[in-house]
């Protein structure tokens, strides 16, 4: 079964990662939106239609900044829609913000912020879903890089839960995802980070770990901790992701 993707990207430095490779090893298509280019034209929306699955990664800017971003509106328009279709959605940080907002979650700074290699744990429902079944049933560490939290979206399972962070990850069917076997999906970590796409973050971003040490000593990471950690642990959390895109897809194709 080869999968039409269409990923959206917020930045140029928050990319699929992993994903790509992933995609590439399985022979699916990959389309992009790139909502960071200047000319608009080379950041067309699809229509629900011309995707299997919309994968939505990460970036600085807050939900709720459609003055500054006015693409949000149509962003969140065709999450909404792609959500409705049955299609499967999968974000990442931001990207599974805007998943909850769709589903009718609060999104608001959760008070503390998260940077770096942190650990986080499997709520009892996530250490039973037939998706996450190659996750560590104990704690295990990820990638974190948010200030925002969401809300778990009312009929959706919550996944994941860090020390801080109540909600760090959530699992969502409509009667419609059960009979396609698709899956709505968000985490607030990121699994697909590669040593690449962790570099370019790292430094995108020095200013705003600099800021964000400062307040919360026990939750972010300086840049050579995030970078030196990185070489620990960043096989596995792709494996991690690499087992849960290949259960969504086989779901799928047991539906057809």
């Amino acid at each position: 079964m080869t999968l039409r993707i269409h990923a959206i990207y917020h930045v140029d430095f928050e990319d699929l990662g992993y994903i790509g490779q992933w995609a590439a090893n399985r022979g699916h298509q990959i389309s992009y939106t790139r909502f960071y280019d200047d000319d608009p034209t080379l950041a067309p929306l699809p229509e629900p239609d011309n995707f299997d699955w919309l994968i939505v990664m990460g970036g600085p800017m807050s939900i709720h900044d459609e003055a500054d971003y006015p693409w949000l509106v149509d962003e969140k328009r065709l999450m909404q829609q792609s959500i409705d279709n049955g299609k499967t959605v999968i974000g990442f940080c931001l990207g599974a913000q805007l998943i909850a907002a769709a589903l009718g979650a609060k999104v608001a700074p959760s008070g503390i912020k998260e940077i770096g290699w942190l650990p986080i744990k499997l709520t009892e429902a996530g250490q039973c879903h037939s998706l996450l079944q190659d996750l560590p049933k104990e704690a295990f560490t990820v990638f974190h890089w948010h200030g925002d939290g969401f809300d778990c979206p009312k009929g959706a399972t919550p996944i994941a839960m860090s020390e801080t962070w109540s909600n760090q990850g959530f699992i969502y069917q409509t009667p419609e995802h059960q009979a396609l076997g698709t899956w709505v999906m968000g985490w607030q970590c990121h699994f697909e980070v590669t040593p690449e796409s962790m570099v370019k973050m790292v430094a995108n971003g020095q200013d705003y770990i600099n800021e964000s040490l400062t307040d919360n000593p026990d939750s972010v990471q300086t840049a050579e901790t995030i970078l030196s950690l990185g070489n620990h642990y960043i096989d596995s959390n792709n494996a991690w992701l690499s087992a849960m895109l290949d259960k969504i897809a086989q779901s799928q194709q047991c539906h057809e």
